[in-house]
């Protein structure tokens, strides 16, 4: 059945050359119509007709009884199904392009289906016609196609739907999974990196991602991207934009004098969705609302208080863009740089950030994508986790921006002080480093005080069951991790080992080396110690102590888990070799919890020692937090436990954020 019949060609050839049936035919006639013949011409055809037909009926018997059950089998089973859902009385039967009613439509597929079925020697052919011609009778047919019929004619007139592509940064994607793979060795990781790095493939993506750039930027009505008029003198266009309630359109503006500018776009905003505002673009006008000559501030205020459909009236900025190339050339697509924060940042304290509902709030510790570093003062980023709730990306501090204002306040704190006020700071501190500093004293070595902490480029690490990461526990003394460390091999001495140290002291009886100690010589220790071989060592009466990475490893090669307890000085070290060392913070709790915890290892420490405990914990996490993995406030040696246990098994099922110096 084609278009053609759909539109009364069959109707005209019925007038012409086919006599019509009669309404009221029983089921299973011939139905509308049959062919005119001449009278040798039907002795010819229904001789051998009727004798087939005997021999059928003859041949089947009861044959036919069960088709017909079975089909009226079926027929019940359809009509067990009720109707539902509400009729729309207000629907009116539509007319297609070509001018046919849709129930002249529907007669027109009555009468081809009783003609196909008049036309069939096969009985079950003929009941299974005889089924659709019972559905297509029916009311609840009618009212679908009705409905049917009217949504193809308003597609038909708003033109072919376009499908939304589900990503236009496949370019992207690309690279954090080739990021991911970097530390992969099977077999199908390299071939999926292979796959990802080959020219043609990131040819194809390039191009998807320009057509899904364009197919997902949204158009303004009627041109809003040309220029459309003069605005005293100057040339300039009109754009249109959607701004919702409290949801900053996603870019920054400045002042050039009496002008303002726009200053960045942001990833993920409004603005850079729709491609209408450039950085370098002078406002005039947004929504009526003169702009030349206000602050940054001014300008805030105003854009603050709309929503709905803004109107800019805009200066084109002056550059110009590149002449297309006829050459296709293929782009190595953006590179997402993931860093950990070493600094706590919140943009409502700082003076200096373009923008403060633009500016991203983040921790010391956390994880950041950067997606973009055009401006080296401000890069534009993603806090991990929050990609999926943070649709704009937010704008922090760039490392030479924070390196140069840490040298410019530097630079206003000694202007501010006085000569001889700083010669005698000079002189006191020269002092100092002559006199012998005790060991809690020194407590927060290690960590160089003019370095500005910024960030550490990152990358995911899945570690091989073959090679377990060694685990540091750090915190002041007296906050229980050496007693973590003993339940922990204690619990499962064939997952968990631990280190045997060095020692230039003498072997005492019993003592086995290897097993209590290495015991050296005073010479070889201060030769390893002097090539960097130990991860922490000191001197206790008049003998030499310490930890080599030697015996990292031999604990390593066994298959276990090497637990250490370890000064934050030791991080230094330990961080810098190929151990790939998981750190985990052991915290003091409160004054009170902490006197109960050392009660119950049998301890009564005066409230003096108690509040010294708490302060070299929190030196600790200022000075070295940025080194910590994790943090655990032992205020229950249980949960504490549990919980140190949860962080060791997350490494054997999750991977986790390590320095990406650590793989190459």
């Amino acid at each position: 059945m084609t278009t053609s019949h759909m539109n009364g060609h069959v109707t005209e050839e019925t007038e012409g050359g086919w006599e019509g049936g009669g309404a009221g035919e029983g089921k299973g006639q011939a139905a509308v119509g049959r062919p005119v013949w001449c009278g040798a011409q039907l002795d010819r055809v229904r001789q051998p007709q009727g004798d087939a037909t005997m021999r059928r009926r003859e041949e089947e018997g009861c044959g036919r009884q069960e088709l017909e059950l079975s089909a009226s089998m079926r027929l019940k089973k359809l009509s067990q199904n009720p109707k539902i859902g509400i009729d729309n009385p207000n629907f009116q039967p539509v007319e297609l392009p070509g001018g046919t009613p849709t129930l002249q439509e529907l007669e027109e597929l009555l009468r081809c289906l009783k003609q196909s079925q008049h036309c069939l020697n096969d009985t079950q052919s003929q009941e299974d016609v005889d089924l659709v011609l019972h559905m297509v009778q029916k009311a609840d047919f009618r009212n679908a196609f009705s409905i049917h019929s009217a949504m193809a004619l308003h597609v038909d007139r708003s033109g072919p739907v376009s499908s939304t592509p589900p990503t236009a940064r496949a370019q992207g994607l690309a690279q954090e999974v080739q990021t991911m793979l970097l530390s992969s060795q099977q077999k199908e990781g390299l071939e999926l990196n292979s796959l990802l790095t080959s020219p043609h493939l990131q040819a194809l993506m390039q191009a998807h991602d320009s057509v899904a750039e364009r197919g997902t930027c949204p158009e303004t009505p009627g041109g809003a991207d040309e220029v459309l008029t003069q605005y005293g003198g100057e040339t300039v266009k009109l754009v249109r934009l959607e701004k919702a309630r409290d949801i900053p359109l996603g870019a920054t503006v400045r002042n050039d004098v009496d002008s303002v500018v726009v200053g960045r776009v942001v990833k993920g905003g409004t603005v850079e969705r729709s491609g209408l505002l450039r950085e370098g673009d002078e406002i005039l006008e947004v929504n009526g609302v003169g702009i030349r000559g206000k602050n940054v501030n001014e300008v805030f205020e105003i854009l603050a208080d709309m929503h709905g459909t803004l109107t800019f009236v805009l200066i084109p900025s002056p550059q110009k863009k590149p002449p297309p190339h006829r050459d296709i050339v293929v782009k190595t697509p953006p590179s997402v740089v993931h860093v950990r924060a070493h600094y706590d940042y919140n943009p409502l304290d700082d003076p200096y950030v373009p923008c403060r509902d633009l500016g991203l709030c983040f921790q010391k510790g956390d994880i950041l994508h950067i997606i973009s570093q055009d401006d080296p003062s401000w890069w534009q980023a993603y806090r991990d986790g929050d990609e999926d709730n943070q649709p704009l990306a937010g704008l922090i501090p760039g490392k030479s921006f924070l390196q140069q204002r840490d040298a410019i306040q530097q630079s206003l704190r000694q202007d501010k002080e006085p000569e001889k006020s700083r010669k005698l700071w000079r002189a006191k501190k020269k002092k100092r480093r002559r006199k012998k500093l005790p060991h809690d004293a020194r407590r927060i070595d290690g960590c160089n005080h003019d370095e500005v902490l910024t960030y550490e480029e990152m990358a995911l690490y899945h570690q091989p069951a073959s090679r377990r990461r060694p685990v540091a526990l750090i915190g002041p003394s007296s906050c229980g991790q050496d007693e973590l460390r003993r339940r922990l091999v204690f619990r499962e001495p064939q997952r968990f080992g631990t280190a045997v140290p060095h020692t230039t002291r003498n072997q005492r009886k019993g003592e086995m080396d290897g097993r209590e100690y290495h015991f050296v010589s005073r010479q070889a220790f201060e030769s390893d110690m002097a090539a960097g071989r130990f991860i922490e060592s000191g001197e206790f009466d008049r003998n030499l102590y310490g930890t080599s990475t030697d015996s990292v490893r031999q604990v390593i090669n066994t298959g276990k888990i090497c637990l250490l307890c370890l000064h934050p000085r030791a991080l230094k070290v330990l961080r810098s070799s190929d151990l790939k060392p998981y750190v985990i913070f052991i915290a003091p709790p409160s004054l009170e919890r902490l006197r109960a915890l050392l009660a119950t290892e049998g301890k009564n420490p005066k409230p003096e020692e108690l509040r010294d405990v708490i302060e070299k914990g929190r030196e600790m996490e200022q000075s070295f937090g940025h080194l910590f993995d994790a943090a655990i406030v032992n205020g229950d040696q249980d949960k504490a436990f549990q919980e140190v246990l949860r962080l060791i098994n997350k490494l054997d099922t999750e991977p986790q954020w390590v320095p990406s110096s650590w793989l190459l």
